[in-house]
């Protein structure tokens, strides 16, 4: 008989009953945080305690079983930088980098710590995040000089990481669309879509040889060093908007890397900023966008439409909640306008991974109306969008 098979004692079942008993006390304890409300008696110690104090300064404030009345902070974090630094440290040692990141957000949010993060030893302790670049990008016009490096740096590196993930499909999927786009009905051996040339010769279909005679060959276009199509990012660089500008720049700077597009990426809030002479570093993007401010929809897009050459080669990307501060009717008439011009139109209420923000329901069904529907995407449908539009062809999300 192996140790395996050996039946249980009823003593080793009631040790395993008491384990199993002090693990649920445990995790309900680290669950409401201490105090007299608790019930569960348990006593956190070592890395249980260390744990429980990381979550008390921050959370503990709350009122939530911590005695404490709603709304009063705890003293825990301060208003010292190395102290949230230090703090900064434990969480990145005691939870996986997903609740370091959520813990993060909640400290800036619930303790007002935006402005230690000013500070270079705040920085290097932080877990880089697109919305930590977004809080980042909001203090970017009050940030000192010996922190803007550290701050650069922070961002960089967020930049660097969204590039290897989504780089690399975007390049492949835009460029299968501009092939398809370019079709010839005289293409090379190599280069014949075989799909759309059986499709086509469906009415040749001869039983008795079990084939089809395809009389008309459908081809992709071949490659060229030509510019087929434009491309405009119009971002709304509001403070809602944060982390759809940083994807907008990343996946800007990628577009901008292939030959057969030309990209424009335009940021705005009442004033227009065209960033596209920027595009080869989204970094440098990045900090020339000033979070926060009003909406003027309208003007940016006659902005935009200002600088299209080619309206039937052209797609125009709308980043934004919909938001109008500036002449709302006109709005609406400008897209309409890019449409009868030829435009290819696609609205997006956000470009991030949280799904669709609050955003003007009016101003969503007058696009829709208009054939170009608001929805909101996520960095990975983007390429998907981007094919669609690129070969004028229904959008995946609709």
């Amino acid at each position: 008989m192996t140790e395996r098979d050996r039946p249980t004692t009823a003593g080793e079942a009631t040790a395993t009953d008491a384990v199993a008993g002090d693990e649920r006390l445990r995790r309900w304890r680290m669950v409401l945080g201490g105090g007299e409300a608790d019930g569960t008696g348990y006593a956190p110690a070592g890395r249980d305690a260390a744990m429980d104090a990381a979550l008390e300064a921050l959370y503990g404030g709350s009122g939530a079983g911590g005695g404490r009345p709603a709304g009063e902070r705890s003293a825990g974090l301060g208003g010292s930088a190395p102290q949230v630094a230090r703090w900064l440290g434990d969480i990145r040692t005691y939870f996986p980098t997903t609740v370091v990141q959520v813990m993060q957000r909640d400290a800036i949010d619930r303790l007002g710590l935006s402005t230690l993060l000013l500070e270079p030893e705040m920085l290097e302790a932080v877990e880089p995040d697109v919305h930590l670049v977004g809080t980042l990008l909001s203090l970017n016009k009050a940030m000192p000089d010996t922190t803007r490096e550290t701050a650069r740096a922070v961002v960089r590196k967020v930049v660097e990481e969204l590039e290897r993930r989504l780089a690399s499909r975007t390049r492949a999927t835009v460029t299968g669309a501009l092939d398809r786009s370019a079709r010839t009905a005289r293409p090379r051996h190599r280069d014949i879509d075989w799909d759309r040339t059986i499709r086509a010769n469906l009415k040749n279909y001869l039983p008795e040889h079990r084939t089809v005679v395809p009389e008309r060959l459908v081809g992709h276009g071949r490659s060229a060093r030509a510019v087929r199509k434009e491309v405009v990012l119009c971002v709304d660089q509001s403070g809602s908007m944060a982390a759809s500008v940083v994807y907008a720049s990343v996946f800007g700077a990628v577009l901008a890397s292939m030959r057969s597009i030309a990209t424009r990426l335009v940021v705005f809030d009442t004033a227009v900023v065209d960033l596209t002479d920027r595009l080869d570093d989204p970094v440098d993007v990045l900090f020339g966008t000033q979070l926060g401010g009003g909406t003027d929809i309208n003007r940016a897009l006659a902005y935009c439409r200002s600088r299209i050459t080619r309206p039937a080669d052209t797609v125009v990307v709308l980043i934004s909640d919909l938001y109008e501060g500036g002449i709302r009717d006109e709005m609406i008439k400008r897209v309409a306008a890019m449409k009868a011009d030829g435009v290819e139109f696609v609205t997006l209420l956000a470009l991030s991974d949280e799904g669709a923000p609050a955003y003007d329901r009016e101003h969503a069904a007058a696009l829709a109306a208009l054939g170009a529907p608001a929805f909101a995407c996520t960095p990975d449908l983007f390429p998907d969008v981007m094919a669609a539009a690129l070969e004028k062809r229904p959008l995946p999300s609709t």
